[in-house]
């Protein structure tokens, strides 16, 4: 898959077919269109394009930073690359591109600069200066141009009954299982591990602590979860704490892994960590023991889940 940074970077020979859209997650509903994508481009005729923007039109639109994203754009793109599109084009959205008219952004950048053939695209998909023209105004621009447009229609989304919104809400009320589920994929986040303050070893349990550099990325809500994560080539699992550590007194949220089985020092190193069930929220103890006791709790939990569901626990 060839990737640009911008529009105006990419030409091609060929007609493109194309889609477009944030596609944040690249879940289930983002892999019906893309599999539509890539079955009209298999005899090779055309080029397979998918567009999308960063930062995220919101983040620009309505000045909203508080917007928590599924995916950074290095992990949408490993996501986009699994479905075999040609191209990918990550281009910057700032007040001058929303500024475009919807016939400018159909006859520039659709027809001059991306020679489309073909657009595949929601039915509710909006477009232009203030989302002002709609997929009746698409068609139109699409018959004047000489380009086909395919709609994914309102019945085809609703059996798919997916969206973004719906998984963010999902993690951050800690459903993991519908979170993961609709994504089709573990949801996952990558961080360096940092020093900590090293209170877990007291009580035997001692901890990574991630430090995630994307402020957009979304982290699930607080609380306790079974993770895994590769680590030089080897899969370890592991229980994860979201939160403040109330029990130690503090109030900086953390992330702070005990993998099993595990005794290496991974300081500085990046990992990736893939969240797969949520076992409860955070809670404050009475005693660093009353800790360990619930600690132990959650580790037994753990320990069963990944024998009925990951066979390469063991």
């Amino acid at each position: 898959m060839k990737t640009y940074n911008s529009i105006f970077n990419f030409s091609s020979k060929k007609k493109t077919i194309l889609t477009l859209g944030t596609f944040d997650g690249v879940h289930l509903g983002h892999q019906s269109i893309l599999s539509k994508l890539k079955k009209a481009t298999q005899h090779g005729l055309y080029e397979s394009v998918v567009l999308t923007f960063f930062p995220h039109p919101r983040m620009v639109l309505n000045q909203d930073n508080s917007i928590k994203l599924l995916n950074t754009i290095e992990e949408k793109t490993a996501l986009l690359n699994n479905f075999g599109i040609d191209t990918l084009i990550i281009h910057p959205f700032d007040a001058t591109f929303s500024k475009l008219t919807a016939e400018d952004f159909v006859k520039t950048i659709l027809v001059d600069q991306l020679n489309i053939q073909k657009i595949i695209i929601g039915y509710d998909h909006r477009f232009g200066i203030n989302r002002s023209a709609n997929i009746d105004d698409l068609v139109k621009f699409g018959l004047h141009y000489n380009f086909e447009v395919e709609q994914i229609s309102a019945k085809e989304i609703d059996d798919i009954s997916v969206s973004s919104t719906k998984i963010r809400k999902a993690l951050l009320e800690g459903n993991v299982k519908m979170a993961n589920d609709y994504l089709s994929y573990n949801y996952c986040f990558s961080g360096k591990v940092v020093e900590g303050k090293k209170n877990g070893r007291i009580i035997g349990y001692p901890t990574a602590n991630i430090q995630v550099e994307e402020n957009y990325k979304l982290i699930p809500k607080n609380g306790v979860y079974i993770v895994s994560s590769e680590i030089k080539g080897t899969l370890f699992y592991g229980m994860m704490n979201i939160g403040t550590n109330p029990t130690l007194g503090e109030n900086e949220q953390t992330i702070e892994i005990h993998f099993f089985k595990f005794n290496s020092d991974i300081y500085a190193q990046k990992i990736k960590i893939s969240v797969l069930e949520y076992i409860r929220k955070e809670q404050k103890f009475e005693s660093l023991e009353a800790l360990k006791e619930q600690l132990d709790k959650d580790k037994d939990f753990s320990i069963k889940y990944l024998a009925e569901h990951e066979s390469t626990f063991f």
